[in-house]
């Protein structure tokens, strides 16, 4: 907190009444804030203190950022509504988002995570393709794609998290060597932490976006693939469920009985895998009730039954 709190040459003109050197962020007409300014060559991550006694003019971004308020609070207008982001939380923004932030006093720490897409390829490995919530907030982020363009996690209560950001920002600081997997991992982790708790993640409405109706069908699936409905989620938010039907298929490409078609096949070959319940038992926790049904939709998706998967088990521990 000593280094992150300690005012920098470029503040304590600012503080003096000098205007913010668009120059140090950006080249060209327009405030696109570039990773080249603020990334030596070859690095996928760096840090670097929120820059405070300014307010921040509205700027976009060719990377990821992710902001920790430390101490303080700092607050954002992202296309025209405020955020306001409080000690211990996290703001994920991507490559398509827009935003001004205003005046930070002294005591309004953050850090500014500045980080290529390409730095969540291991994070993307290690969440896998079962878990869709991950999948769906995660790859939106990294390719800035226009459903999502930005996240607020009230994490002041999650150690863990707070844990997690705090190794990344002391291994950043120390520029320690060889620093880059580890730090892959603890990002890994970090969002793996954050889908344990979705009630922590909030999407702020943006005009003409579906993202909190995507955001709730992919939660109804993950909590509850065996029941999980869509009724359920049109009839919660008030809207019809043709229209939520196709917004879930714009913004995944799949439909919302894909999507839960492939959940319920994934938890039913890791219940396959570890664990000895029979097949028509598997079949029914993951929520069909014809075992039948559920053998022709598994052999179609892996090529096999899931008798002969757990005969190839069988072999393999041989």
């Amino acid at each position: 907190m000593r280094e992150l709190s300690r005012i920098t040459p470029e503040e304590r003109a600012l503080r003096d009444g000098a205007p913010l050197d668009r120059t140090l962020y950006a080249t060209g007409h327009g405030f696109a804030v570039e990773a080249a300014k603020l990334l030596r060559q070859g690095q996928l991550i760096t840090i670097r203190p929120h820059t405070r006694f300014v307010a921040f003019p509205r700027h976009s971004h060719d990377y990821v950022e992710i902001m920790y308020m430390c101490t303080g609070q700092t607050t954002h207008l992202i296309g025209g509504t405020p955020v306001h982001l409080h000690a211990g939380e996290l703001l994920f923004l991507n490559q398509r988002a827009s935003h001004a932030i205003q005046r930070a006093d002294a005591g309004d720490v953050a850090v500014n995570f500045i980080v290529l897409p390409q730095f969540f390829d291991f994070a993307f490995s290690v969440i896998g393709t079962s878990n869709l919530l991950g999948r769906f907030l995660l790859g939106t982020l990294q390719s800035g794609g226009a459903e999502i363009s930005h996240l607020v996690c009230h994490t002041a209560g999650l150690l863990p998290v707070q844990n997690l950001v705090e190794s990344m920002v002391w291994s950043l600081l120390q520029n320690e060597p060889g620093a880059r997997r580890a730090n892959q991992l603890r990002m890994a982790l970090l969002l793996l932490d954050l889908l344990d708790h979705p009630d922590c993640i909030e999407i702020p409405p943006e005009p003409g976006q579906g993202s909190p109706l995507v955001l709730a069908a992919l939660r109804e699936i993950e909590d509850d693939c065996r029941g999980a409905s869509l009724t359920r989620v049109a009839q919660t938010y008030h809207v019809s469920l043709p229209y939520v039907s196709a917004l879930v298929r714009q913004a995944t490409g799949s439909t919302f009985k894909e999507l839960l078609q492939q959940k319920r096949l994934d938890r039913a070959q890791r219940l396959l895998r570890t664990t000895a319940l029979p097949v028509q038992a598997v079949a029914e926790a993951v929520g069909y009730e014809t075992t039948s049904y559920f053998y022709s939709l598994y052999k179609k998706q892996f090529g096999i039954t899931p008798k002969e998967y757990r005969a190839r088990l069988c072999n393999h521990d041989k």
